[in-house]
Formats: C-alpha cells, structure tokens, sequence
C-alpha cells in the first residue's frame, strides 16, 4: 500500500459520502462530488484499487475495502468536528467547510482526540 496522501483521503471520503447517500458509488458522481475530470477519477480510482483501498465489481460500482472504509470514515469524522467547530465559533460556513477540509489532513490523531473528548458540539 502506498503512503495516504491528502488526495487519496479526499477521494475516500468522497466516496464514502456517495456510497451514503446513494447506496451505490460511480466514477462520475465522484467527480461530479469532487469537481474535477472523469480522467483524474479514472487515475485515481484504479490507484486506490491497486492500492485496495477500494474494489470495483463486475459492474462498475466503486465499493471501498476495509481499510478504505477505516480511512474515509477517520477523514469525514475529523472533517465533521471541525466543521461543527468552526461554525460554533461564528465561522461563516463557506469558510469553515474549507478550513475544516484543510485541518483534517493535518492535526494529528494525538491532538484530534484530545480535542474531540474535549468539546462537546451539538
């Protein structure tokens, strides 16, 4: 497996979002999610399968292995409470959702969980 790099994250947690709220995942709703090429997910999603991040079955869905789904859920939940975070402090919520998809790529899980136990956000 290769390191998990911030792109990776971003696409784990993509799909994961897809796979919740439409049972299914394609290569061109991650994109259409991502704002980026069906070229740049069709790179990256066969990385990520090579990687087995993800697995994609004999019809095209993308459906993430159990190491990607540990992956993606740790990204969105960081993502989510820094969000939340961001917005109790009075953080428009255009900025927060940027700022809180930067922070969690980079706090490591020592801070992230002390922080978390620490605050109680609604």
């Amino acid at each position: 497996m290769g390191a998990v790099t911030v792109s990776k994250e971003n696409y784990l947690k993509s799909i994961l979002l897809i796979k919740r709220e439409k049972g299914c995942v394609r290569a061109s709703e991650i994109a259409a999610l991502m704002n980026v090429t069906r070229p740049s997910v069709s790179h990256a999603v066969h990385q990520l399968e090579r990687e087995n991040y993800i697995h994609i079955d004999s019809e095209k869905n993308i459906l993430l292995t159990p190491i990607g789904l540990k992956i993606a859920t740790s990204v969105l939940e960081r993502y989510e409470v820094f969000y939340k975070l961001l917005l109790s402090l009075g953080v428009p919520n255009s900025i927060a959702s940027i700022d809180a998809g930067r922070i969690e790529h980079v706090v490591s899980e020592d801070s992230f969980m002390l922080l978390k136990n620490m605050i109680v956000i609604e």
